[in-house]
């Protein structure tokens, strides 16, 4: 198994993943010590994020677990609107583009997705949708008295990009998940002031940015060897 692990991912990324692990342990039990679901999601979601920067479909059944266990960690802090956002809309897209993915095999490999690219009316149509759930979900948000009303409704938006661009199997889902590291990293920031606790979500979502931008350009590379 270990022999397998190590042909088929990169000394880098076996790298990265170790690097990742270690830090949100490193700040799990320095920061926390108490809250082991939220560092088996930050473990899940170091793991499914170097599976997604391979286009390997098992990384989108990680995806289903994290959105799953991190709906229930937002939850607890009244940060409804990830909650929402992530049992709403992450877990359910995570099911269609693991649908997608496994129907879309490169040249029948069902360990590697074949790279797609969306034409710009596409591009139109996916940021007008984007607006429509943003507005649909500030309301629901503002019913749910969120705290960080705004942080939460523009984690919204990044997530939905995000989502949709993965579906679509586009490169540039690392870039919208990206962003949305960026917007989860200033919520948790502001959920630690009051929790030091949270910090460990903090360096978790931290992690997640590096491995995204990663999984980008894992991606590109991707693509270039499969169009030739």
């Amino acid at each position: 198994m270990i022999k397998r692990i190590k042909e088929y991912f990169s000394k880098s990324e076996i790298m990265l993943w170790s690097i990742s692990t270690l830090l949100v342990l490193t700040s799990f039990f320095v920061f926390d010590r108490s809250s082991y679901l939220t560092l088996c999601a930050s473990l899940i979601g170091v793991t499914y994020l170097i599976f997604n920067a391979k286009g390997n479909p098992v990384g989108q059944v990680l995806v289903i677990i994290f959105s799953l266990l991190y709906g229930i960690i937002s939850y607890k802090f009244s940060y409804f609107g990830e909650m929402v956002t992530y049992l709403g809309m992450t877990m359910p897209m995570a099911v269609f583009a693991l649908i997608s993915w496994l129907r879309n095999p490169f040249n029948g490999n069902r360990a590697e997705v074949r790279v797609n690219s969306i034409s710009k009316s596409e591009t139109v149509f996916m940021f007008v949708l984007a607006t429509i759930v943003t507005i649909v979900f500030y309301f629901i948000l503002q019913m749910f008295h969120t705290a960080k009303i705004i942080p939460s409704t523009l984690s919204v938006t990044t997530s939905f990009i995000a989502v949709y661009l993965t579906f679509r199997r586009s490169p540039f889902y690392a870039i919208a998940y990206s962003a949305n590291d960026i917007v989860l990293i200033i919520l948790w920031i502001m959920a630690s002031i009051t929790d030091t606790r949270y910090i460990s979500v903090v360096v978790c979502f931290a992690v997640f940015l590096v491995n995204d931008i990663y999984s980008f350009f894992s991606w590109q590379k991707m693509k270039k060897r499969q169009a030739a």
